[in-house]
């Protein structure tokens, strides 16, 4: 598919992404460091993190589902960004592309300091903070480096550190639980909240695991056969994450004592230490944790780029994001400016925070789920108002029930990531008020100008809800 910027006749990037990388950007992009530091981060709340690991991992799945189905409704890079501009107008898209372009750099530079905690495994064991912080710039702007050189580099890098983040996690998945003890379990609720409580604000930590299962949409222009394509690697993406995900955190909960486990900066190298009674096994999960960190920010480095560049040809993002660079394709500012970005965060948490990766966790989901909110919202709509005569009677129950689950967990989540999290998230998205100004849209009216030029609807009977909002 060939498109254009409204204002120029740049030629759209190449499609080459085939399934196993969309896949692999997938699980890339949901597998980080994250997960190898959430054990620690999930520790407060005991054993009941468990309960809440399994709510996300099947609330997740509403979405994953969502996305799929929209990524064959409406064709483009953008993922969420396309879905909420077609159905709701130009407001609702750019408010889409800017959370979710908080989400990208936030999310990088949290994935960077839990990413920080296994490269200390064998430097800077003193865990001084001038040289971590010095660590996870260098973290930053390697997958930057990577991302420069073009999509196809950026692919094979992603499967490479994708298989090989696989072993030590599975190892634990497996093998590992053969090692639990229940005593090292802890209290079942040591946050002492209440059950639904402490559910609650687990949950929004641990559905930082699952940022990234919309990946393959954001990037589907550069996807072959993305209507086939995007669906299956969303899918396949988010299942073997999800069963990786809690077999792996139950054996670390099993093998690490819940007294150590909560100061743990390497939650998984430390249960493979006390699973074989030695050092050994401990360094080499950390060396599997370090390659998985810098798979997951090669991934989101692209995720940086992409999601303003879909909205920058469109003209509802600054221009100079939609500017590409060489042979190649390569959306050069979008990646250097959303890594300095990343990077000023990252100076900011070390300098001012002490729960550094909790906090910029619970920022990076709450701008997510405004996204996942959107896009159930945009699903729902083209199912109840303009679909529901092309459908099939199972398959418009299913997608509607589906959509209406990804609602609800949407609104679920925001409410688990505290009065806090909100008041930060709703001032950082409020910012780009201004910037939405700045570059003259119409606020007043939904769909002002013409349809989004990523965006190729598949069915042209069903066109945006501005639309059939000005009829008679």
């Amino acid at each position: 598919m060939s498109t254009t910027t409204r204002g120029g006749e740049e030629p759209a990037p190449p499609a080459a992404l085939g399934l196993p990388a969309a896949t692999a950007l997938v699980i890339g992009s949901i597998i980080g460091t994250g997960v190898f530091a959430l054990p620690s981060a999930l520790a407060p709340y005991g054993p009941i993190a468990l309960v809440a690991f399994g709510v996300v991992t099947l609330g997740a799945l509403a979405p994953a589902l969502t996305f799929g189905s929209l990524s064959g409704r409406v064709r483009g890079s953008g993922g969420p960004y396309v879905y909420a501009r077609e159905a709701f107008g130009e407001f609702a898209g750019f408010l889409n592309a800017w959370s979710y372009w908080i989400t990208a750099w936030a999310g990088y530079a949290a994935i960077a300091v839990a990413w920080v905690g296994y490269v200390e495994v064998f430097v800077n064991t003193g865990h001084r903070t001038g040289v971590s912080l010095l660590i996870a710039l260098t973290g930053l702007w390697i997958p930057a480096a990577v991302n420069l050189t073009g999509m196809r580099n950026t692919g094979a890098f992603q499967v490479v550190t994708t298989v090989l983040k696989f072993v030590p996690l599975v190892f634990m998945a497996t093998v590992g639980l053969l090692f639990v003890k229940a005593d090292n379990f802890g209290p079942f609720n040591a946050s002492h909240q209440s059950a639904p409580g402490a559910i609650s604000a687990a949950a929004a930590i641990a559905l930082f695991s699952y940022l990234g299962l919309e990946a393959a949409s954001v990037v589907a222009g550069r996807v072959r056969d993305p209507g086939r394509n995007v669906p299956r690697a969303t899918v396949y993406g988010t299942l073997a994450c999800a069963v990786i995900y809690i077999l792996g955190t139950l054996a670390v909960l099993g093998t690490v004592p819940h007294g150590r486990l909560g100061s743990s900066t390497a939650p998984f190298s430390d249960a493979a230490d006390n699973i074989f009674g030695g050092g050994w096994a401990g360094d080499a999960v950390a060396v599997a944790a370090i390659v998985s960190g810098i798979g997951a920010l090669n991934g989101w480095t692209m995720l940086c780029a992409e999601m303003p560049y879909a909205a920058a040809r469109d003209g509802l993002f600054p221009g100079a994001f939609a500017r590409l660079r060489g042979k190649n394709g390569v959306p050069v500012f979008g990646i250097v400016a959303s890594t300095v970005l990343a990077s000023l965060i990252t100076v900011f948490s070390y300098t001012r925070f002490q729960d550094v990766f909790t906090r910029i966790v619970l920022l990076s989901v709450l701008t997510a789920v405004i996204t996942y909110l959107f896009s159930a919202a945009a699903q729902l709509y083209w199912l109840l108002v303009r679909g529901r005569a092309s459908l099939r009677p199972g398959r418009f129950a299913r997608d509607t029930v589906v959509a209406a689950l990804a609602m609800a967990f949407s609104y679920w989540s925001i409410q688990g990531s505290g009065y806090q999290t909100v008041y930060y998230g709703l001032f950082v998205v409020l910012l780009g008020l201004p910037v939405y100004i700045w570059l003259g849209r119409d606020r007043g009216e939904y769909g002002a100008s013409a349809p989004a030029a990523t965006a190729e609807v598949r069915a042209p009977e069903t066109p945006p809800a501005a639309r059939a909002a000005r009829r008679p």
